[in-house]
Order: structure tokens, then sequence, then C-alpha cells
């Protein structure tokens, strides 16, 4: 498999773009879900952070394929 920077680099520009949106449109809400999950335990956030990588992983498989 051959590694394409200028992909590797657009896909870290669209997670950033991503990331961005919602603290511009709404920092309130982002505020009070940042302290809701300040709350919750490490394995909790482990299991979401897992989750959500399976999902970038299969979206990543369904456009690929």
């Amino acid at each position: 498999m051959h590694l394409d920077w200028n992909e590797l680099l657009a896909a870290l520009a669209i997670v950033c773009i991503i990331e961005g949106v919602m603290p511009f449109i709404h920092p309130t809400a982002v505020k009070h879900a940042m302290a809701k999950l300040a709350t919750r335990g490490e394995r909790e956030l482990r299991l979401m952070g897992f989750f959500s990588i399976l999902v970038g992983l299969l979206i990543l498989f369904l456009v690929r394929s």
C-alpha cells in the first residue's frame, strides 16, 4: 500500500474542520458537553473512543471499497 501524504494531510484537514464546526457555531453547548464528559469514568471514555474508531473504520472501508 502506497502512502500518499497529500491524502493523509487532506484527511487531517477535514478532521480539523469537523472538530471546529461545533465550537464555532455553539460554544456554550460544547462547554456543557465537555463538562459532562469530564464526569465520565475512564472506562466509559475508552469505550466511546473505541466505538468512534470502529465507526470511522467502517465508513472508511465502505468509501474505499
